[in-house]
């Protein structure tokens, strides 16, 4: 395939997505209706998948596929002369969250087998044939409900399903990857604008990716009313059905058990040491030596996607606001795909 015209049909995918997400309704073509109808199908199937939060994730991807960034990127790889097929098990916990692997993939010369999450069926596909579209027919790639006559493998999933798929796929080339979730570590002095940016680490798509912050470890002298008066923006959470059953469902576990946590009525804070926390809870505790924290990082690295802090505290950390922010060089579970996909 000519990665030339699949890197221009890419920057035109861009182009189009940020097209569509400037219009109004009553502005839409034919096409931009179709577009929107997708959106909204995907929505009515997968509530969790709202139009704000897919609009969201497109536009993020829309501003990482320019000519520019696609060339950066792909210029520390090489692009084989023996394409191999490669099977892609997505995951579907939030949107677009399996596009990385497919671009990789279609990118470093294979094909992809395409084993699409149940829980987004409807986006990946749109925005795939209209890459096609846009490449002069040059995206190859299969959707299968089982994969088959694969030669490696990137499959995604929960810890319990990834021990099955270690197990399945244990002759086969392969990345599998696990749970994973990420931390923030407060130095204390951080300002209102960055602790509002703290909240959009949390509370973007609902917390359920892996780069949402569910743990956070807090100086021991921090006013936990602070947090409260930076997450104000999203009170709206509360609102959306799925999100409102967990937060009634882990409120009334709590009370029941007489466990002390806090609340502002649409999240609650509780000192809890584990790493994952139930959505509509983050998981706080109180540090007084940041070689503490550093220890307990250390100790769960395998665990943590990212790690959110200020430079000040010399942590391997991105700063606030940044979690949903990747750029293409960025890999889930710190495993470089392309570099993999060189030597398959």
């Amino acid at each position: 395939m000519n990665q030339k015209a699949q890197v221009e049909g890419l920057s035109k995918l861009s182009d189009y997505i940020k097209a569509f997400l400037t219009k109004e309704e009553h502005e839409y073509s034919d096409d931009d209706g179709l577009f929107y109808a997708t959106l909204k199908r995907s929505e009515i199937e997968n509530p969790w998948f709202t139009i704000e939060n897919q609009r969201y994730a497109l536009q993020e991807w829309a501003e990482q596929l320019t000519t520019e960034n696609l060339e950066n990127w792909l210029n520390q790889y090489r692009v084989t002369n023996n394409p191999k097929k490669v099977g892609l098990i997505l995951a579907g916990n939030i949107p677009m969250v399996g596009f990385h692997d497919v671009v990789s993939v279609i990118l470093s010369g294979h094909i992809p087998m395409i084993k699409f999450s149940s829980k987004d069926i409807r986006l990946l596909p749109f925005l795939l044939n209209k890459w096609d579209e846009f490449s002069g027919g040059n995206i190859i790639f299969e959707v299968a409900e089982r994969l088959a006559g694969f030669d490696a493998v990137i499959a995604t999933g929960s810890n319990n399903t990834a021990r099955y798929l270690e197990y399945y796929f244990k002759d086969q080339l392969s990345i599998i990857r696990k749970n994973r979730t990420s931390v923030a570590v407060l130095r204390g002095d951080e300002s209102e604008a960055e602790l509002e940016l703290l909240a959009e680490d949390i509370f973007r798509y609902f917390g359920l990716g892996c780069r949402n912050v569910t743990r956070l470890f807090l100086p021991a002298d921090f006013l936990i009313d602070r947090l409260f008066e930076s997450f104000i923006s999203f009170k709206d959470v509360i609102n959306h059905n799925k999100y409102a059953n967990n937060y009634e469902y882990n409120r009334a576990i709590y009370l029941l058990n007489q466990e002390k946590f806090w609340d502002n009525n649409f999240v609650m804070l509780k000192e809890d040491e584990n790493l994952f926390s139930p959505l509509s809870v983050i998981n706080v505790s109180r540090y007084y030596d940041i070689a503490e924290v550093e220890k307990f990082l250390a100790e769960n690295s395998e665990n943590i996607q990212t790690v959110v802090a200020k430079p000040k505290l010399g942590l391997a950390s991105i700063n606030f606001g940044e979690t949903q922010h990747p750029s293409l060089s960025t890999y889930a579970d710190h495993v470089d795909t392309m570099r993999f996909l060189e030597v398959i």
